[in-house]
């Protein structure tokens, strides 16, 4: 499987940190790149639009200066995940900001264009497409993406249903570039099962929600220790695209989990109203189903460092059994 130079080197596990909405900020990307996973937050995490500006220099500067201080450490590249959806009034001003800051990996969702592929080519940068079945996943290479995440089922967040394995062995049937795979990925273990799948990365959301520097309260980190698969539900009421949430969140919103009503999703909307729109459901929490693997809130260093261990220890074990 070939992969691009800036996705070979400086990662101490082969681990894509998944862009969180509102839960992504500078301090939680920036720990990440710093333990030696990818770090990446949604561009519409920083509002006003100018903010964002400021947050990639923050970002691009301190890592920077962290790699020069620290040359024998693996310190990771970070990803902005953009929008591509027509609702998205903001998206040719922050892709400007992507080319003025040379972000080393754009992440884009609901929606692939050639000519923002384009632009993050034009100083050396690299597009990964998320997709939840192989149909997207054609798309997204036709419109010359350089990889891929498979959002499996569950993923966090928005989600697809297809099984992990099939979806990873679909995509791999034909595409030999970098792919991540998305769904239930909360230990070092998971991480390995998706590289021993045909994936090069494990890509991972939900844990990183329980960590020192998320932007999240502490009900809803407390909340991902506390549960498990069956506290999940999947649903497209919240954005219009399914995705998986926190049942006791809902209940708590006065939700009957059980009997969602669906939302229409050619009512999505990313620009200012419908954004406003989303913070009335800033109480209703996404999750994965990987959660009850998740035992308790760490600094993001301390999480990755037993991602690792496990990582290693899993790995270890299985060549011996095959010995």
């Amino acid at each position: 499987m070939t992969l691009p130079t800036i996705l070979k080197n400086n990662f101490s596990i082969p681990v894509i940190a998944a862009p969180l909405f509102i839960i992504s900020n500078p301090d939680l990307v920036i720990a990440q790149c710093k333990s030696g996973v990818l770090g990446s937050f949604p561009a519409l995490n920083a509002r006003p639009q100018e903010l964002l500006d400021d947050w990639l220099a923050q970002i691009t500067e301190e890592l920077e200066s962290y790699k020069n201080k620290n040359p024998n450490i693996p310190v990771a590249p970070f990803a902005l995940n953009q929008i591509v959806h027509k609702s998205n009034a903001r998206l040719d001003k922050d892709l400007e900001l992507c080319v003025k800051h040379k972000v080393p990996v754009v992440i884009t969702s609901l929606g692939a264009r050639p000519e923002l592929n384009d632009a993050i080519h034009s100083y050396g940068g690299i597009v990964l497409h998320d997709v939840i079945n192989n149909r997207f996943a054609h798309k997204a290479i036709e419109k010359v993406a350089d990889g891929l995440i498979a959002v499996a089922a569950g993923a966090g967040g928005h989600a697809g249903t297809t099984s992990p394995f099939a979806l990873i062995q679909e995509i791999r049937e034909w595409f030999d570039g970098p792919l991540a795979l998305s769904g239930s990925i909360a230990t070092g273990h998971a991480v390995l099962a998706a590289q021993a799948s045909g994936a090069d990365f494990g890509y991972i959301g939900s844990a990183f929600i329980a960590t020192k520097e998320a932007n999240a309260n502490e009900a809803y980190k407390n909340a991902i220790t506390k549960y498990s698969a069956d506290d999940i539900v999947y649903t497209n009421l919240i954005t219009g695209v399914h995705g998986n949430y926190l049942k006791p969140s809902l209940a708590s919103a006065g939700f009957d989990p059980d009997n969602l009503p669906t939302s229409d999703p050619s009512k999505m909307d990313f620009g200012p109203e419908g954004m406003e729109k989303k913070k009335a459901w800033k109480d209703i929490w996404g999750c994965g189903q990987g959660i009850n693997a998740i035992k308790s809130v760490l600094p993001t260093s301390e999480l990755v460092a037993k991602l690792k261990r496990e990582y290693d220890i899993c790995k270890k074990d299985l060549l011996n059994n095959a010995a």
